[in-house]
C-alpha cells in the first residue's frame, strides 16, 4: 500500500467511506485546515493521518480493512514517522491502542490512555423549556470570566489545573474568534459554549462549561440548543465530543438531542 505525505489541503475527505465516520473523525477538519499540518495519506484513500505539531496525531482507517492488511499499512507508516517523534495518537479504540503498541515498540516508548471521547451529532433539536436567561455573543468586556471558566474547563475537562491568568490570551483570542457564546442570568455570565470549526458539513461545539455554583439549572443545555440552532441554520450538522467518564455532559447532550457516533481513544506517548 502506497502512502504519500501531502499538503494538508490535498488530504481527500470526501470519500464515502470517510464521511460514514465523520462525525467520529471530524477534528481531522480542523487539522488538515492547519498550513503546518503533518498530513498522510493513502493512494487507495482507506488511510489518513494528520497532526499539528505539538498535538495528538489523528488517524483514520477504513472500518473493514483485515487485522493484517492493517498491520501492514501502520508499520509502513510508523518507519515514515520516524524522524518525526508523536506526543500521542487519537482514532477509533481498536486502530488507536494497535498503532500505540507498535509506535512504542519501534521507537521505545510507553503508551497510556489518557481519554475516551463519545462523538456525537444533533440529527433533531429538543431545546430545554423554562430555562431563565438569554444569550449573547461574548466581547473584551468578558475576557476575565472567560479567562475563568476556561481555567475551570481545564480543570473539569483534563484534570488539569492552571490560573484564569494564564488563560487570559487563550480568552482574548478565542473571543476575536467571534464564535463564543455566553448564557446570561440577572446581568451575570452562567455558562458558556463555543462553535470551535465549521467543516463542510457540520459544526463542531466545545469549551462548554458551567461553574459549579450556576449548575443543574439547564443554562449549558440552553446555550448548546441556541448554538444548535444557529448551526442547522447555515445548514451544517451540529456535533461535539464529550468524555465518556463525565456522564453529567453526556446526559446534557442526549437530552437535547445528541445521538452517539462512535468512540475516540486518546493515547498518550512518554
Amino acid at each position: 500500500m502506497l502512502l504519500q505525505k501531502v499538503h494538508a489541503r490535498d488530504i481527500r475527505l470526501d470519500h464515502p467511506e470517510f464521511m460514514d465516520q465523520e462525525v467520529q473523525f471530524n477534528l481531522i477538519h480542523r487539522i488538515t485546515d492547519s498550513e503546518d499540518a503533518h498530513c498522510i495519506q493513502s493512494e487507495q484513500g482507506n488511510l489518513v493521518f494528520a497532526q499539528t505539531p505539538g498535538h495528538n496525531a489523528w488517524l483514520w482507517l477504513t472500518s473493514d480493512m483485515p487485522d493484517e492488511a492493517k498491520r501492514k499499512v501502520l508499520s509502513s507508516l510508523i518507519k515514515q514517522l520516524e524522524q518525526s517523534p508523536l506526543p500521542g495518537v487519537s482514532g477509533d479504540p481498536a486502530t488507536a491502542a494497535l498503532f500505540a503498541e507498535m509506535y512504542a515498540e519501534r521507537n521505545n516508548v510507553q503508551g497510556r490512555p489518557f481519554m475516551q471521547l463519545e462523538s456525537y451529532f444533533c440529527p433533531t433539536l429538543k431545546r430545554p423549556l423554562n430555562v431563565p436567561g438569554s444569550w449573547r455573543q461574548a466581547t473584551n468586556q468578558d475576557v476575565d470570566t472567560v479567562a475563568e471558566f476556561l481555567a475551570g474547563f481545564s480543570n473539569r475537562a483534563y484534570g488539569v489545573t492552571v490560573s484564569s491568568a494564564s488563560q487570559r490570551p487563550n480568552a482574548e483570542a478565542t473571543i476575536a474568534g467571534q464564535n463564543l457564546y455566553l448564557w446570561i442570568v440577572d446581568d451575570a455570565p452562567v455558562s458558556m459554549a463555543n462553535i470551535a470549526h465549521r467543516s463542510p458539513r457540520h459544526g463542531r461545539i466545545n469549551a462548554v462549561y458551567t461553574p459549579s455554583e450556576a449548575r443543574k439549572n439547564g443554562y449549558a443545555s440552553a446555550i448548546v440548543a441556541e448554538l444548535c440552532a444557529m448551526l442547522r441554520q447555515e445548514g451544517l450538522l451540529p456535533m461535539l465530543y464529550a468524555d465518556v467518564n463525565n456522564p453529567d455532559s453526556n446526559k446534557v447532550y442526549r437530552n437535547i438531542g445528541f445521538v452517539e457516533s462512535g468512540n475516540i481513544l486518546d493515547i498518550k506517548f512518554g
